[in-house]
């Protein structure tokens, strides 16, 4: 820790560069009074770090706590601090083009009227997604109105609304641990979520692309604003070869990014987060003299975007590489996680440091990708479940009170690691084991305050908190209709399909055709065997239970458990209400640090 370069206030200086003016007071509310963002209540970001916090997570906290409009270079602005993303303005001929438009609606206006007070009431020619992720786009109804041209990467659509959806009541119940949004903002508490301060809580929006960017060295010019776009794993990098600045990838950011999101994602592939960051690096970046992205400030000049890139390059790649070096050598993913160390120069570089992402769970992850969770030990093929194991282990240790004495016993020796694992074990075993979780969750505050990793601190002090006082649920989503609307029709009934309460249908047998009368397309859906299987143009020698015609509109309204008028019906009308009969409804606030 006192080898860190704390004395560099470069990243200060850089990220104070350009300010215009901050949203005062900092607080935006919804319509009807609801505060979805405050950026006021991070004011004792000022003060110097505590003993309750990380002294390199401090620091990025204060960085990420300026906000405001900034200019990052002649007719390119920036506000920042208003959400977890920054939302970036472009200037044309008639207006301005947006990128990347926040991840709520009302924190993207608040964003945009704080840039026309200072710039003047230029209409929003056009806007870009640079990512398919909802902090990337969820915003957009607030700062469009009529309608101009969206640009977004190819594919960007279906994974939008997939991330959103398949397994959204699950990762927002995880992303209360991952944002620590029942946290106070607190020297004790939360202080940032590594790729901003925090997510905002408003209402969430989408609005289709109307052009995809479907290849590297695209261009496309928006009001008079020329973009040549570089596909870099999945998102978007540009250039603005008119003003010299560069616009990097989600991935290119100060301070490293997660491999696997611990809210749950798909793994990401770090071997193509390096190459593509070289590529940018060869490709757009001699031509800029200024880089900035949707988190983080800026780096300005030629060598420091070159260093900035090369290093954030070498990270992901050294990550990658040595992972599966050591694979190879027979390691399991714990045992890489605690081998795996940076190379010095990278160590004393912050925005290398894991403050979203870190070493021990994005080389888990990278494991996960190339192996998936079975570490090949027959021992770990067929473990009873968390309960059943805990009780188990609590047993033979000796029961409940055995397990707490010696769960103090390695917390007076500062082994918090193990000792979080006995107590785990102790509170699986018996929820009403108030001397196990008291002292768990004091063990878990410990581990959180002493964390570089913000969503590790989140994750700590959640689950100190939820042991203290209960499950905090998470935050439903707010935006079911415009994302319903993105859906293509195969994406509504995989929505359905993966809400089939299997044995409860194992002796259902059903078929339902739709015709979209609005599209000109039949679909039919056939309950089997507990799987509910999607067929597009079904033969029409095989007749269904029922048809129904409808529009894909009616169909989102059905789908969202609404009633609907106009549907026209024909045959057994009873086949739709066994199939809705069989469907299961998530659990919005499951146990996490109890059984």
């Amino acid at each position: 820790m006192a080898d860190l370069p704390f004395h560099d206030r470069g990243d200060f200086d850089d990220a104070d560069r350009g300010f215009v003016a901050k949203l005062s007071p900092g607080v935006i509310k919804t319509a009807d009074g609801r505060v979805v963002w405050d950026i006021d209540a991070y004011d004792f970001l000022q003060d110097e770090c505590p003993d309750t916090a990380h002294p390199s997570l401090w620091r990025q906290a204060q960085l990420r706590a300026r906000h405001g409009l900034y200019e990052v270079t002649a007719g390119v602005y920036q506000v920042r601090g208003l959400d977890l993303a920054n939302l970036t303005l472009i200037e044309g001929d008639r207006g301005v083009v947006v990128v990347d438009p926040l991840g709520s609606v009302e924190c993207a206006a608040a964003a945009l009227r704080l840039y026309r007070a200072h710039r003047g009431e230029r209409p929003v020619t056009g806007v870009v997604y640079t990512h398919p992720h909802a902090d990337h786009f969820g915003g957009v109804r607030g700062v469009v109105q009529d309608e101009v041209p969206i640009l977004a990467p190819a594919g960007f659509l279906e994974r939008a609304v997939a991330d959103s959806l398949y397994a959204g009541p699950a990762r927002a119940r995880r992303a209360v641990y991952m944002h620590g949004p029942a946290l106070p903002r607190s020297p004790e508490g939360q202080i940032c979520s590594g790729l901003g301060l925090a997510a905002a809580s408003g209402t969430r929006s989408l609005l289709p692309p109307t052009l995809e960017v479907a290849s590297t060295g695209q261009e496309e010019t928006i009001d008079g604003v020329r973009l040549l776009f570089q596909l870099s794993a999945g998102g978007l990098a540009f250039l603005l070869p008119d003003r010299r600045a560069l616009g990097l990838p989600e991935h290119a950011a100060h301070g490293r990014h997660a491999v696997l999101s611990l809210r749950g994602s798909p793994v990401r592939d770090p071997r193509a987060w390096a190459r593509g960051l070289d590529r940018t690096l060869a490709l757009l970046a001699p031509h800029a003299d200024v880089a900035f992205a949707a988190h983080h400030w800026p780096t300005w000049g030629g060598d420091g975007i070159a260093r900035f890139l090369s290093r954030q390059r070498d990270l992901y790649a050294y990550l990658h590489d040595q992972t599966v070096r050591l694979i190879n050598k027979g390691l399991t993913a714990a045992e890489i996680a605690a081998a795996v160390r940076l190379p010095p120069e990278l160590e004393q570089t912050w925005h290398a440091h894991g403050y979203h992402g870190s070493t021990g769970h994005d080389v888990k992850a990278i494991y996960q990708r190339y192996l998936g969770w079975f570490d090949g030990n027959p021992a770990h093929l067929w473990e009873h479940p968390p309960r059943e194991s805990a009780v188990r282990y609590v047993e033979c240790l000796g029961g409940g009170a055995a397990v707490v004495a010696f769960a103090r016993r390695y917390l007076d020796e500062n082994d918090l690691r193990f000792a979080a694992q006995l107590l785990n074990h102790a509170v699986f075993a018996d929820e009403g084991n108030k001397e196990a979780r008291d002292l768990l969750a004091e063990v878990y505050t410990r581990l959180g305050h002493g964390a570089e990793n913000a969503a590790w601190r989140n994750f700590y002090l959640t689950g100190a908190l939820e042991l203290a006082d209960g499950i905090v649920p998470a935050t439903p989503e707010r935006a079911v209709p415009d994302v319903l609307g993105a859906l293509s029709v195969a994406q509504i009934f995989d929505t359905l399909a993966v809400r089939v309460d299997g044995p409860r249908a194992w002796h259902e047998r059903l078929s339902i055709d739709w015709h979209l009368t609005d599209l000109g397309e039949r679909h039919r859906t056939t309950l089997s065997n507990g799987a509910l299987i999607h067929q597009p143009d079904p033969p029409a020698a095989e007749p269904p239970d029922l048809t129904l015609r409808l529009t894909k509109a009616q169909l989102v309204e059905l789908m969202a458990g609404k009633g609907v008028e106009g549907v026209e019906r024909e045959g057994d009308t009873a086949a739709l209400k066994r199939l809705v009969g069989v469907l299961d409804h998530p659990i919005p606030d499951f146990a996490i640090v109890t059984a």
